[in-house]
């Protein structure tokens, strides 16, 4: 499997030339024939993994099962809806009640979250919140209204069956006109597939937490600072780092060593396609349903304008690359050149694979693969530090100046301003005394509100390569705000852990450890993250939506995902409207069992 910066180079030079010719190859849903297994299995019948099933109409029925997959030449068994990886795309209608039947023939409890669905608690579909889960052998019948549009998806909250296979795609056509027009809609879900255990992946960070990263610094490194900086120098910034115990180059936790990236169940081999006429709009729904990958997406050569973000439409916007966490959705729309294939990139935020699709008229024609862009390195404005440290650290570039300037200056509005609705916190960071101790490594002693950062490994694109990063501050809701009331109070909480030790909560307390946080039916309340970690964190909140708050009240964008950069603040609104238990938890599932806390509302 070509996962790795020499297998993209080897992919684009030599083993596979023509990239649009898609190529067959055993994977995703193309063996479907069991070999023996310690646990009752079923048989399916085998068919092309291009094509993942769409199921559509009011009544559904979900098998859930054990499946054979070989991405990567060696055999490995995956967790399947209807014999699929990813599951079948279910497309309902705005309005109507849905009743899906969802059968576990698994050997171990199984359930279905709907990520990002407005519904009651009990249909939510999280083992010991909202139900018991699904026992083997037996089934659940989930029956909801479909309040919404757009795009979302659906995963198990049970274990790590996420991880291997247990997801699939959402799609909500309006009651009303769409506001977006377009001629063509597909189904773009990005994953990371491992033939790890899941269990085994998460023995190994627990006890070497950079066991994946093949991007720590070398000798060789050492003497390129020492040529470039003098030995004083480099001997105090890697002082610096390593008296924190920490990596310049820790970016993400589980990487291309081990994934093999995925788009619509495709490796870039396979090299999903994506079929238009020429002149057409295509819109591309695209989905980060993978475990622990963040992914940067862009069509090299062609503008995505953002319709809708996390399911909601906003006012357009143009861009060239959009950053998108695990979890969250972003549909756009695309107008490509008719001769010529185009590649649909989704690169590893760490740089250590990627994704890949192509969209064409012509299956002949041939597609180009990007190079990767540069690795990222953290600085000390990502430890939540003040930035004059960082010269320090690495020289800065002129327009990484005026964008840590213009943030300071939003962050000392927010600070100064009201705290009304959708301009954040005023309040100054306070930590906790449960924040401190070995379980704790890295306190943000000056969060910046970043909603105007694209983020690590983007924030030069526009000035070196005349790209436009998507970024928070761009999203503006395209209705008025829903509920403009202030808030009426604020719940700060601190994402913290000792990366070393693998160990991770909020407020310095794990999930095993911690009270609900209660809310009061119909109350309005402002949710203040602080990133007291070198990670991003994809927060997500079930049953209710998170309002962002990037300066205009009027037009909050509404999102079920929200990422918060490491080092950084953000604040959300949230109107407590649906009564019941919900699940609010970090959306990276190693971190996800004790980064974890329950928000109850009655």
């Amino acid at each position: 499997m070509l996962h790795k910066l020499e297998g993209h180079f080897a992919l684009k030079h030599g083993l596979n030339k023509k990239l649009s010719r898609r190529q067959f190859v055993v994977g995703a849903s193309a063996l479907m024939a069991y070999s023996a297994l310690p646990w009752p299995t079923r048989s399916f019948a085998g068919y092309e993994s291009q094509f993942t099933p769409t199921l559509t109409g009011k009544n559904f029925a979900l098998d859930i099962d054990y499946q054979n997959v070989n991405f990567t030449g060696k055999q490995g068994i995956a967790t399947t809806v209807n014999g699929s990886l990813p599951a079948p795309t279910l497309r309902w209608k705005q309005g109507e009640r849905v009743k899906i039947k969802v059968n576990n023939h698994l050997a171990h409890d199984s359930s279905i979250h709907w990520h990002g669905m407005i519904l009651p608690t009990q249909m939510d579909g999280v083992p010991g919140f909202s139900f018991a889960g699904i026992k083997p052998g037996e089934s659940f019948d989930y029956e909801f209204e479909v309040k919404q549009s757009g795009t979302y998806w659906y995963h198990s909250h049970s274990g790590f069956q996420e991880q291997t296979g247990l997801y699939g795609a959402i799609v909500i056509d309006p009651a009303e006109p769409d506001p977006v027009a377009y001629d063509r809609d597909y189904v773009v879900l990005l994953s990371d597939w491992t033939d790890e255990e899941p269990t085994d992946v998460y023995a190994k960070l627990k006890k070497q937490s950079h066991y994946y990263n093949r991007q720590a610094r070398t000798s060789a490194d050492l003497w390129a600072d020492i040529k470039e900086k003098g030995s004083a120098q480099t001997y105090q910034d890697r002082a610096m780092w390593n008296q924190m115990r920490m990596s310049d180059r820790d970016i993400s936790d589980v990487t291309g060593t081990t994934y093999t990236f995925l788009m619509n169940g495709q490796t870039p081999e396979q090299l999903w396609t994506g079929l238009f006429n020429k002149g057409e709009k295509v819109r591309l729904r695209i989905i980060n349903a993978a475990a622990m990958t963040f992914f940067d997406v862009r069509i090299p050569g062609v503008k995505m304008t953002v319709v809708a973000a996390d399911g909601q439409n906003i006012e357009p916007v143009t861009v060239d690359d959009i950053r998108i966490g695990v979890a969250e959705t972003y549909d756009v729309i695309v107008e490509p050149d008719a001769d010529q294939a185009h590649v649909i990139f989704a690169q590893a935020i760490d740089r250590s694979g990627f994704a890949s699709g192509v969209l064409t008229t012509d299956p002949n024609l041939n597609a180009e693969l990007p190079d990767l862009d540069p690795t990222p390195i953290l600085v000390m404005a990502d430890m939540g530090m003040d930035h004059s440290v960082m010269g320090h650290e690495q020289k800065m570039t002129d327009v990484n100046m005026a964008m840590m300037d213009h943030t300071m200056h939003m962050q000392q509005e927010m600070t100064m301003g009201s705290g009304a609705a959708g301009f954040g916190s005023n309040k100054p960071v306070n930590h906790l005394q449960t924040e401190y101790g070995p379980h704790v490594d890295m306190r943000a002693e000056m969060p910046r509100y970043k909603v105007d950062d694209p983020g690590i490994g983007l924030r030069d694109h526009k000035i070196f390569y005349g790209r436009k990063v998507l970024n928070y501050a761009d999203l503006h809701n395209l209705y008025p705000t829903v509920d403009a009331r202030d808030p009426e109070r604020e719940i700060e909480l601190h994402l913290t852990g000792n990366m070393a030790r693998y160990m991770w909560s909020i407020n310095g307390v794990k999930f095993a450890d911690a009270e609900p946080l209660m809310l009061k039916f119909g109350e309005r309340v402002r949710f203040t993250l602080i990133n007291d970690t070198m990670m991003n964190h994809p927060m997500h909140l079930h049953g209710m939506w998170s309002e962002l708050e990037t300066g205009d009240g009027d037009n909050i964008p509404r999102k079920h995902t929200v990422i918060v950069q490491p080092g950084t603040k953000i604040s959300y609104l949230i109107t407590a409207d649906a009564i019941g238990r919900w699940a609010y938890h970090c959306h990276l599932i190693y971190h996800m069992p004790a980064m974890f806390r329950e928000v109850r509302v009655g």
